[in-house]
């Protein structure tokens, strides 16, 4: 289950993920393409006994020598030390300031006598000759100072024939995948967020007491209803539920909240999918019905107020209560504007609650009088 949400949330997030990736390749290709190569270039070096001992023995000694950690250690801090580096540029007639951003760096291959000389820097010409001619002054300066081991090439160095770094290619890709993981979590982090934002959004458009819609969103959705299609045919109208009036001074939170619910429940079974509820007030429904004309808003209204008229039952308190519905409704027409819409549907219901016979009423604006919904029959 959380796989599948987790899912859910990448779905929705794509724009995200996509976004984070173009972004990121984008990035490589700008920062590789603005970096200065940097090439390298790697020598070897073996160590082994003097070519000038005469006896077995002395090459025994010598082999035992070189089993010992410090000898090619030593060897190493020779071929790192700055006296090599300067005898090197000497012998390549190279300044110090040419290679201001070179490295060094020599190290001795685990459990043999074999050195790695690595030199890393913008000419991959230079850090090839460098390489090596540190490998010579180290020859030159280590055999000088010990008659028992010689060191000397094991591989020489060559110019390298594609940059150590940048690699567009290769980080581009790496920039792809980093790219992918951040978006995708970015993606995930935005959509928790966004979800109780959500829920806390809708929460202030819902009414606590009835789980319907307040009348201040109620009314958002009328003004943008009309913005978006000034044109568009829709019915409202006005539920007043007079039976309620008297008990919300006597009847307990608890029961109060228990009949609205039974009135809300009423209304959502007489009405289609896309209609709305909203509470006007303490004891007023607002409702919207979508395209829908003045024939079929009356019939909708009529079947509201059959539904009302039964009386409800609170067993719990002892209670038979008559809701006493009344009902105004308006069809929206003519570009009337939303006060002029809101206007007419509280005539409407003013109507209603005058008439002990009739009070379901219906306005429409091309229409030269009520359209009086006769309850008597």
């Amino acid at each position: 289950m959380e796989i599948k949400l987790y899912l859910r949330m990448l779905q929705k997030g794509w724009w995200i993920i996509l976004l984070a990736a173009l972004v990121a390749v984008a990035s490589s290709l700008v920062v590789s393409f603005l970096t200065v190569p940097l090439y390298s270039a790697t020598a070897r070096f073996i160590i082994i006994p003097s070519p000038s001992l005469k006896t077995s023995v002395e090459v025994i000694n010598s082999l035992n020598t070189l089993d010992r950690v410090s000898v090619v250690s030593t060897y190493v801090e020779i071929m790192n030390s700055n006296k090599i580096l300067e005898d090197s540029l000497s012998f390549l007639n190279t300044s110090s300031d040419s290679i201001a951003n070179y490295t060094v760096q020599a190290v001795a291959l685990p459990s043999s006598s074999v050195l790695e000389l690595t030199v890393t820097g913008s000419d991959p010409i230079l850090v090839a000759d460098l390489s090596n001619a540190i490998g010579q002054q180290t020859i030159v300066f280590a055999n000088s100072i010990n008659f028992i081991l010689s060191i000397n090439f094991l591989d020489v160095a060559t110019p390298p024939t594609a940059p150590l770094s940048p690699q567009p290619l290769r980080d581009a890709l790496l920039a792809l995948v980093l790219g992918v993981a951040i978006g995708a979590l970015f993606a995930i982090l935005s959509e928790q967020i966004r979800i109780p934002f959500e829920v806390y959004r809708q929460r202030l458009n819902i009414d606590s007491m009835t789980g319907v819609f307040n009348s201040r969103y109620f009314n958002r959705v009328v003004e943008r209803m009309i913005a978006e299609d000034p044109d568009k045919n829709f019915s409202m109208g006005l539920v007043e539920v007079n039976g309620l009036r008297d008990l919300f001074e006597s009847l307990p939170p608890s029961g109060l909240q228990q009949l609205l619910q039974r009135v809300t429940d009423i209304l959502r079974n007489e009405l289609r999918g896309n209609d709305i509820i909203a509470r006007a007030d303490n004891v007023s429904f607002s409702i919207l019905l979508p395209e829908t004309s003045g024939k079929a808003a009356s019939r909708t209204f009529d079947r509201i107020y059959e539904a009302l008229s039964a009386p409800v039952e609170l067993p719990q308190f002892d209670l038979i209560i008559n809701l006493d519905p009344h009902i105004g409704g308006v069809v929206y027409s003519n570009h009337i504007t939303l006060q002029e819409l809101f206007s007419q549907a509280s005539n409407s219901l003013d109507e209603a609650r005058r008439s002990i016979s009739n009070p379901v009423f219906l306005w429409e604006m091309n229409t030269p009088f009520w359209i009086e919904k006769d309850t008597t029959q």
